[in-house]
């Protein structure tokens, strides 16, 4: 069965994305210090997974492998939930739980034990899911470390065997709720409903993967207090914090963006300068060697800068509210040189460093880190280049990306933007935004980075801050890449195109769950 598609994400503009550990000291909290009763949470779970499994798979006998800790409460109340509603239900429960369970309140569901792992136990379970017409996974939830055990491993396998739909509730059994790390057997749902957040290890590679169309709905958890928690870019949020053209103004006044960039490959600038001016810049200025002005040309609304003149150099950089400096720039002395100008220059504008200027940071070009991360910054580097930056391997950056994010934004005093999936934006605070689009290999094409850094230099020019700015970028890049479906066909050109089209969506997105508790909604990525 399908488990309905999306037009695009759906996001309340305060989603959080907690750890396993987060989400269970705010759960402990919450009971415990805020009175909220543990067995209401509960009810609210059940009930709600059972009203998304009844609005997503209305047909056949939902059956429900059962844990022994809170993940199997929650399945239990879903299935009892479901009966009441009339459909037929089976619980299979796999470790120890009181019989009868307090859960049910008396009532009376179907159960079956699968309490021994093993080729004739395995072969009972296929049998019994094969009249499934969805399958709840109430297994393991998110607290889980390292691979499954035996037995519980043998049931994950039939789950994954069988043909049936899957609704896995908070996560996968399987995914790490933190890392996303898959170290052994792991349920491949259809759905992920997660209680109060998506959990981050649920947005993460390779977790993702296993999570399929995840939606958080609230629960009754009180409001967390501020913390380092993960916080979602998601289109509430993004409609919030996208910045707003009074009815009187003009282009000085709505953000003067330079773009430092090259003449081996002045399509970079061409690409950033549309983008910039598609998110709102009022003028965009391209500082290249002048064998570059005719492909230039290309964005005739852009003004060129000879970089080989430093005085017109300089006069570009101190006449703008922000830079993006990189694209298409070289990594010759040359360009070193050039780039050495524009940091004297820059004064305390805001900028954006992307490509080939990484390159140069990375290699250590003179002057250091101190020269070119001070001020407000976003470096935005793909793990190759952040291991470049960080002296590590790219195996390093991928192990924990959110880590070397958030060491290398709090060690230099920068916001860092790792590309990925998901990109993620790391503060020298220690806030972090996560994308909410969907993403995919589509953006895997030469000059995306370059549509993203004129995203990002134009709301710079614009005033909004580092960090939200990234997140804003990533949000309506995203966006713009998914709005037409074009799959591999995709071209950075065609991202810029959509931007007005990602711009004009207003609230929180698109979700055909017709519920008030939803409050994120995030298709598979493809």
């Amino acid at each position: 069965m399908n488990p309905g598609r999306l037009k695009g994400p759906f996001g309340k503009p305060e989603v959080r994305a907690p750890t396993a550990r987060q989400a269970a000291l705010f759960d402990h909290t919450a009971i415990v210090e805020r009175g909220v009763p543990e067995a209401a949470l509960m009810e609210n779970a059940g009930q709600r997974a059972a009203l998304i499994v009844e609005n997503l798979f209305p047909e056949g006998r939902v059956v429900a492998l059962v844990g022994s800790g809170n993940n199997g409460g929650d399945a239990l109340v879903c299935l009892r939930a479901l009966s009441a509603w009339g459909r037929r239900v089976l619980a299979v429960t796999v470790g120890s739980r009181p019989r009868p369970d307090p859960v049910l309140h008396g009532w009376e569901i179907p159960c079956a034990r699968f309490d021994a792992a093993g080729p004739e136990a395995a072969a009972e379970l296929t049998q019994v899911l094969a009249d499934a017409g969805v399958l709840v996974d109430g297994l393991l939830g998110t607290g889980i470390r390292g691979a499954p055990r035996a037995i519980h491993a043998e049931a994950i396998g039939a789950a994954n065997r069988s043909a049936v739909a899957v609704v896995a509730l908070d996560a996968p059994s399987g995914v790490d709720g933190t890392t996303g790390e898959v170290p052994g057997e792991a349920v491949r749902a259809d759905v992920t409903v997660a209680f109060g957040w998506p959990k981050l290890g649920t947005l993460l590679h390779p977790g993702r993967e296993y999570c399929g169309r995840v939606v958080a709905v609230e629960i009754g958890f009180p409001p967390p207090e501020a913390g380092d928690w993960a916080r979602l870019a998601t289109p509430g949020w993004a409609h919030q914090v996208l910045p707003r053209r009074p009815a009187v103004t003009h282009k000085y006044d709505v953000g003067a963006l330079t773009i430092v960039a090259g003449s081996a490959m002045p399509g970079a600038a061409v690409l950033s300068a549309r983008a910039a001016f598609r998110c709102g810049a009022g003028l965009v200025r391209v500082c290249a060697s002048g064998h570059a002005a005719e492909v230039l040309g290309e964005v005739p609304e852009a003004l060129f800068v000879d970089a080989g003149d430093e005085g017109a150099l300089r006069n570009a950089v101190e006449r703008s509210d922000a830079l993006a400096i990189g694209p298409g720039l070289g990594t010759g002395t040359t360009a070193l040189r050039q780039l050495k100008q524009v940091f004297r220059a820059r004064g305390s504008r805001p900028s954006v460093i992307d490509a080939d200027a990484l390159t140069l940071l990375a290699h250590g070009a003179d002057g250091g880190t101190e020269l070119f991360l001070s001020g407000k910054t976003i470096v935005t580097p793909h793990p190759g280049e952040m291991a470049s930056l960080t002296g590590g391997t790219v195996a390093d950056v991928q192990g924990d990306r959110i880590a070397t994010a958030r060491n290398f934004a709090a060690a230099h005093g920068v916001v860092t933007l790792l590309k990925g999936a998901p990109s993620l934006a790391a503060g020298p605070d220690g806030r972090l935004l996560v994308s909410a689009t969907e993403g995919g290999s589509d953006l895997a094409v030469a000059g995306m980075g370059d549509v993203l850094t004129g995203a990002i230099g134009s709301f710079l020019a614009q005033g909004v801050e580092p960090l939200p700015a990234a997140g804003l970028a990533l949000h309506v890049t995203g966006r713009a890449a998914s709005h037409d479906g074009m799959g591999a066909a995709l071209m950075p050109s065609d991202v810029v195109q959509a931007i007005p089209a990602a711009l004009s969506e207003e609230g929180d997105g698109h979700t055909d769950l017709p519920f008030p508790f939803v409050t994120f909604d995030q298709r598979h990525p493809t």
